[in-house]
């Protein structure tokens, strides 16, 4: 019996021990030392969709970065970017071949929506981006599905989701440190530049449709906004009367957020609306009803006499 008590003591008091050590091993941080090539991200939204691009930054420090492959070099995509197999005088990326564009892990592309590269669809999703540098001519910039991996030593030609072409460009000042930059962008478009040494190569990030994905991404969110929500509900009205976006269904997110709480922000936005549409006595009881609502809570002075000088043009129209 005594036995048995000491094994269930032992038993128990290695247990505790066993889930103390793993609570410290959860604990710990994991270990960070310096990389000589340092980590980066640069991200860029256009309209709703989120644009990131996280990689490492090799640099120049004085060596040959392209040129010929080494004689002898089988040509074809296939990666040459081990520095440890490189020979001494080898450009850092040879032509023709597949480079990690970047150091250590893959570079990662990722967006949020599907989007169009150079005029070619890409999905939404997290991709590793290789490119094959050309000795004249251009470029192919690829978005592979594999984005786990270690630079581009395990590529694999058939997890390519999209390939396109970029042409290079050369560049007056020396760029010591690899670097990705989003420049210029527009409203529905950015201009991702690969930049390193006196070489930059540019390709086009583009939203078909900025203001039909806002539509989508608002109807979403209100399907699951809380029930008491009256600001998204006005928001999400706004952009669409503004944009003049299926105005009734902007009408009806409207009318739900005047539902939930009336107040001189939605039944402004109401009035200002029914006048658009040539309504005009609607707009004049909307807006009479908004400048009440407006100095019963102090709202802004000027917004109130904005309202104020808005109904008395419409009643001038009557």
């Amino acid at each position: 019996m005594k036995t048995l008590e000491r094994s269930l003591r032992y038993s128990t008091a290695s247990l505790v021990l066993l889930t103390a050590f793993s609570a410290i091993a959860l604990a710990q941080t994991p270990l960070r030392l310096p990389r000589p090539s340092q980590k980066a991200s640069v991200m860029q939204t256009v309209g709703v969709t989120d644009i990131t691009i996280t990689y490492s930054r090799p640099g120049v420090k004085g060596r040959k970065i392209w040129g010929d492959a080494p004689a002898g070099t089988a040509p074809g995509s296939a990666t040459l970017d081990d520095s440890r197999a490189r020979a001494k005088d080898a450009p850092i990326v040879p032509f023709g071949h597949v480079w990690r564009t970047g150091a250590n892990e893959a570079t990662m592309f990722e967006v949020s929506d599907g989007v169009l590269i150079n005029g070619q669809p890409l999905a939404a999703g997290r991709y590793s981006l290789h490119t094959i540098p050309a000795k004249d001519g251009e470029w192919s910039i690829i978005f592979n599905s594999d984005s786990g991996q270690w630079g581009s030593f395990s590529y694999d030609d058939k997890k390519d989701v999209l390939r396109v072409k970029a042409k290079p460009q050369m560049v007056a000042d020396n760029q010591e440190w690899l670097m990705f930059n989003l420049d210029p962008i527009t409203e529905n478009s950015a201009q991702v530049n690969i930049l390193w040494d006196k070489v930059s190569v540019p390709f086009t990030v583009e939203v078909k449709d900025v203001k039909a994905l806002a539509l989508e991404k608002a109807r979403a969110s209100l399907a699951a906004a809380k029930p008491d929500d009256w600001q998204m509900r006005a928001q999400a009205a706004n952009f669409a009367l503004q944009n003049k976006l299926n105005t009734e269904e902007a009408m009806q997110w409207l009318d739900q957020s005047i539902k939930i709480r009336e107040n001189f922000n939605n039944v402004g936005l109401k009035a200002r609306t029914l006048a658009e549409q040539g309504k005009t006595a609607e707009a004049i009881a909307a807006g009479e009803k908004a400048i009440q609502l407006g100095k019963a809570a102090n709202a802004n002075a000027q917004a109130v006499a904005d309202m104020e000088k808005r109904v008395a043009e419409w009643k001038s129209k009557m």
